[in-house]
C-alpha cells in the first residue's frame, strides 16, 4: 500500500471517512451472510427498542428515507419478520409490528454486527474501544446526531 499524505492522514475527517469505508464494508458482508441488509437491522432494532410504529415514525427514528423504509419493510414482510396492518386511528397510516421470527433474525444479526464491530475495532482494547465510541458519540451529539440521507 502506498503512503498516505500526512496532511491527510493527520486529519480526524479523512481517518474517519477511511474508517467509515471499510466499516460498512465489513457491515455489509456481516449481515449479508444473514440474508439481511443494514435497513433490515435499523427496522428491526427501532421496533424492539419503542415498539410498533408508523413508516414515517421508523424513517425518523432510523434516518432512512421513506422509500427506502417502505423497501426494508416490504422486504422484511414478505419475509416473515414483520407484520403491517391499517392503523386504527388514520386508515392511511401503516403500522408496523416486529414478529417472533423478526425478533429471532434481530437476536442473529445482533451476532453478525457484534462479530463485525471485534474485527473492526480489533486492534484496541476494550477500554479504547469504549472512548472511541464515546468520543465519536459526543462528536456526533454536537452536530445533532446522524444525517437523514
Amino acid at each position: 500500500m502506498e503512503p498516505t499524505p500526512d496532511r491527510l492522514a493527520t486529519k480526524a475527517s479523512w481517518l474517519i471517512t477511511q474508517t467509515a469505508v471499510h466499516a460498512r464494508r465489513l457491515v455489509s458482508q456481516g449481515f449479508a451472510t444473514a440474508g439481511a441488509r443494514g435497513y433490515h437491522y435499523r427496522v428491526l432494532a427501532a421496533l424492539r427498542e419503542f415498539g410498533p410504529a408508523s413508516q414515517a415514525e421508523l424513517g425518523r427514528r432510523c434516518r432512512m428515507d421513506r422509500s427506502d423504509v417502505v423497501a426494508a419493510v416490504t422486504e422484511l414482510e414478505g419475509a416473515g419478520f414483520v407484520a403491517r396492518s391499517a392503523d386504527p386511528a388514520d386508515r392511511r397510516r401503516n403500522i408496523v409490528t416486529s414478529t417472533e421470527a423478526g425478533a429471532r433474525q434481530l437476536r442473529r444479526l445482533d451476532r453478525a454486527l457484534d462479530d463485525v464491530q471485534d474485527e473492526l475495532l480489533a486492534p484496541l482494547s476494550a477500554t479504547e474501544r469504549q472512548a472511541l465510541v464515546a468520543l465519536l458519540g459526543k462528536v456526533l451529539d454536537h452536530h445533532g446526531g446522524a444525517p437523514t440521507s
